[in-house]
């Protein structure tokens, strides 16, 4: 009998912790459920999926706020898209059952929105079983913690104003103005023959073509009766026809337009580029594209404010959910003088080329030329296809900067040349040097290579060899003092260094390797050929130690920035070579003999920089000039280039004369 007892006290035993265990089983299967059912509901928080939203939530409590499955997608959509949500975050999520076939959750959620980023929003829900699965039993404070069914969310949102860019003296390289946008009024084109044909006229209005029109007309967003915005126009443009109404806005605005669009820039809206570049930036924000627009963008682009808030059925503000006040952008103010900029600009006429004038005493940029451009009013605008491709296709590359692309100097870089063999003591003004025709060579050993001058001058000094720019001399100079001391004059000056200058911009060059791999490249070197690369920038710095006594002075672009020397060749040396270049002008046999008459203090070197594959054969020329004047109230040096200067029939001396004269007065 004790035996029989113990045997179904075992078998009870059993049967008890098997029935327990299955309990257990369930319960921990209901949990995973419902924990599962909260996983997919925040996912689809995160990856703003809200059309998924009616699969996890319980048809029950939809009803019960007077919901259906597609008004609960509208309002997350509306609701989250409008305060421009993004970066959805949700963190320390907790389960726990409250009774059999009911479990609560909670979880912390963080979001950025077009204002900025919310305080962390703390939310409280349950998971219910509906038939077989589970459901979250949803209620309107899983949009918003202290949400009502019949709360809305106001949003309102005040665009910073973006600070300008001025001149030295005030006036406005980039401004904020008041335009028209034409746009049109889809119900209003009519049907059939009649829709195309107000087509054809407010394309033929507008240059615009049909495709476009019918390209922005089919837009997803598009209704019968919402403005279909076309165009900003000029407000002389406006004119009435047929579907079209024109709205006051607010764009950017470049007063001098090509004259200045390469230093400049120009602004538009973010990309999906710009967004990854940028975690602070909003995706509709506006934001510098190119130039000065884009390397001071966050101090001209200030930071948006307004409100979000939740308001109750009678219209008062239940909760302020964030509020961002407005800072508007800073406006910058440049060395540059927009007069002097223009005259640059005009001055190089139908060339290919750009131009650079800079206070040589202070390093104040007064212009940054480069030409041909493009107009940024065009870009702002929305600018067609047509004149697009106008653009890409001119083979002068209008979007080129060539104020800072680098290019071989020619003989401008022969001022650079003579200062170090003068410091060297490997040169004196007076060293003479007997020169034998219009070609030499070292030896036979350079083959057929040979330095080529313009002027068969036979007895030749420091002032006769600026005067004809004698290459001859100045590679026999090279030779004279030999790589290492070359060199090292040569970085005395900013070879090798990057200029801190808000362009993008490949340190000047002396050549490709750290040494040369020949005494051709040497020679070749001295008088600014071989492979030295310098952009115009770089070059009217370099060449700023001519005029301020030995120092190269730094060029800068902000009016308050301070002025940045270093010591680059004695202040005798400086002074040789800067009454050498007075001769080029003065001398009538000078390169530069078409300035004489402008100042008698006025000094300048030409340089021509041929680019061709083989010796002997004719390739195109670059033509160059540096030109300056240290005379109390008259100090400016300017730096102009001409791309292929056959071509265009002047050289950049003849170009830049005006400039010059202007400055000078």
């Amino acid at each position: 009998m004790k035996s029989k007892r113990l045997l179904i006290g075992i078998i009870i035993a059993l049967i008890v912790i098997i029935c327990g265990g299955a309990f257990y089983m369930a319960q921990q299967k209901a949990e995973q459920k419902a924990e599962i059912m909260v996983g997919k509901f925040t996912k689809v928080l995160i990856e703003q999926k809200y059309d998924q939203l009616p699969s996890l939530v319980s048809n029950d409590s939809l009803k019960k706020y007077n919901y259906n499955k597609q008004s609960l997608v509208d309002k997350y959509t509306n609701i989250f898209n409008g305060i421009g949500a993004e970066k959805i975050k949700i963190s320390n999520m907790t389960i726990s059952k409250i009774k059999n076939g009911q479990y609560q959750f909670s979880y912390k959620l963080n979001l950025t929105t077009s204002l900025g980023k919310m305080p962390t929003l703390s939310y409280k829900g349950k998971v219910i079983k509906e038939g077989k699965d589970y459901a979250i039993d949803w209620n309107p404070n899983l949009v918003f913690p202290s949400m009502d069914a019949t709360d809305k969310i106001s949003f309102s949102e005040e665009d910073a104003i973006r600070g300008k860019i001025l001149d030295k003296s005030g006036n406005e390289l980039a401004t904020n103005a008041e335009f028209r946008q034409a746009g049109i009024i889809p119900k209003e084109l009519g049907k059939g023959d009649k829709k195309e044909k107000n087509i054809k006229a407010i394309a033929k209005q507008f240059d615009m073509t049909v495709e476009e029109i019918e390209a922005k007309l089919n837009q997803s967003w598009v209704k019968e009766d919402l403005f279909v915005p076309l165009k900003v126009i000029d407000n002389e443009q406006v004119k009435k026809i047929t579907a079209v109404q024109y709205q006051a806005v607010d764009i950017r605005y470049y007063p001098l337009g090509e004259a200045a669009s390469t230093m400049i820039g120009y602004t538009g809206k973010v990309t999906a580029e710009d967004l990854k570049k940028d975690s602070t930036l909003s995706s509709d924000a506006v934001i510098g594209k190119s130039g000065l627009e884009r390397a001071y963008d966050k101090e001209l682009r200030g930071k948006n404010g307004g409100k979000i808030s939740l308001i109750d059925k009678d219209g008062k503000v239940k909760e302020v959910l964030l509020e961002s006040y407005r800072e508007d952008g800073k406006d910058i103010q440049l060395t540059i003088d927009a007069k002097s900029q223009l005259q640059a600009y005009d001055a190089l006429e139908n060339a290919t080329g750009a131009s650079v004038i800079m206070q040589p005493k202070t390093g104040e940029l007064l212009a940054l030329v480069s030409k041909p451009s493009y107009d940024p009013n065009k870009m702002i605008r929305g600018i067609s296809q047509k004149d697009y491709e106008s653009y890409m296709n001119d083979e002068r590359k209008p979007f080129a900067n060539r104020f800072t692309q680098r290019y071989a100097p020619g003989s401008t870089l022969k001022t650079v040349t003579a200062s170090v063999a003068l410091d060297a003591g490997t040169l004196t003004p007076d060293k003479t040097r007997k020169i034998s025709g219009l070609k030499w060579q070292k030896d036979k050993a350079w083959g057929n290579y040979y330095v080529t001058r313009v002027s068969n001058v036979p007895q030749v000094n420091l002032e006769k060899a600026f005067v004809y720019s004698d290459n001859i001399f100045f590679a026999q100079t090279g030779l004279d003092m030999g790589e290492d001391v070359l060199r090292k004059g040569f970085n005395q000056f900013i070879f090798g260094e990057k200029l801190d200058l808000p362009f993008t911009m490949e340190p000047a060059q002396i050549s490709n390797k750290n040494q040369f791999q020949s005494q051709i490249l040497l020679a070749d070197t001295a008088y600014g050929q071989g492979q030295v690369l310098m952009s115009p920038i770089q070059q009217a710095v370099t060449y700023s130690a001519f005029a301020s006594n030995g120092k190269v002075v730094y060029a800068h672009l902000l009016k308050d920035a301070k002025t940045k020397t270093k010591d680059a060749i004695s202040s005798k040396s400086a002074t040789i070579v800067k009454k050498s270049m007075m001769q080029v002008i003065q001398n009538p046999n000078g390169t530069a003999h078409n300035l004489n008459g402008i100042s008698p203090t006025l000094a300048a070197k030409t340089g021509t920089a041929e680019l061709k594959q083989t010796q002997g054969t004719e390739g195109t020329e670059n033509s160059f000039v540096v030109a300056f004047d240290t005379k109390k109230g008259h100090e400016f040096l300017v730096l102009s280039l001409v791309e292929d200067h056959k071509k265009v029939g002047k050289t950049a001396t003849e170009l830049i004369k005006p400039v010059i004269e202007k400055l000078e007065k």
